[in-house]
């Protein structure tokens, strides 16, 4: 049996979840960044908070499958709802496969990179684990343990850009869940 640290595909979960909950995690309806639209009644923004060169965490490495310790691009950014943080993504890419592939992922700003990912058909989108996040890896505002995160790796040739999604529990205040 896995770990709780580890990230599980929804028929590799230890316990089954609530339907609701599992909705969320695991049904591929195509963007959050449009299901987060609708749910704001179109009161919905990309709050940019880190954007740079860094060493990727070693989970991170083995699902691009680079070696531990690489150097990848990294975005992290709300998604917010009224202005406030619904989910917290981080979104990576191994500089090698980056740098070759011409995607231009520095200039994106407070536009979703989810969208730009959907709207390009040439991405091919990998299946959705989830797991409970680490509160270490979350900024410091919204730091907190056992939040469910899921993340997919969306694949173009050589080129993975793997994005973690991280529901905070303003947005299961507003969907009505119990997390």
């Amino acid at each position: 049996m896995s770990e709780s640290h580890d990230w599980l595909t929804a028929d590799r979960l230890p316990a089954p979840l609530d339907p609701a909950l599992h909705d969320w995690l695991f049904v591929d309806r195509g963007s959050l960044t449009r299901r987060l639209t609708i749910l704001a009644n179109g009161a919905f923004s990309v709050m940019p908070l880190v954007e740079g060169w860094q060493a990727l965490r070693d989970d991170e490495c083995a699902a691009l499958g680079v070696a531990k310790g690489s150097q990848g691009w990294v975005r992290e950014v709300y998604l917010r709802g009224h202005l406030q943080p619904w989910v917290f993504a981080r979104s990576v890419a191994a500089r090698s496969a980056l740098e070759d592939s011409g995607l231009d992922l520095q200039s994106l700003g407070s536009r979703s990179l989810g969208e730009l990912l959907f709207s390009d058909r040439a991405f091919m989108r990998g299946p959705l684990e989830a797991r409970r996040y680490s509160a270490a890896w979350l900024p410091e505002e919204v730091r907190q343990e056992r939040l469910w995160a899921r993340r997919s790796c969306f694949s173009q040739g050589e080129l993975g850009v793997l994005v973690a999604e991280v529901f905070l529990p303003a947005l299961w205040r507003v969907a009505r869940i119990d997390s």
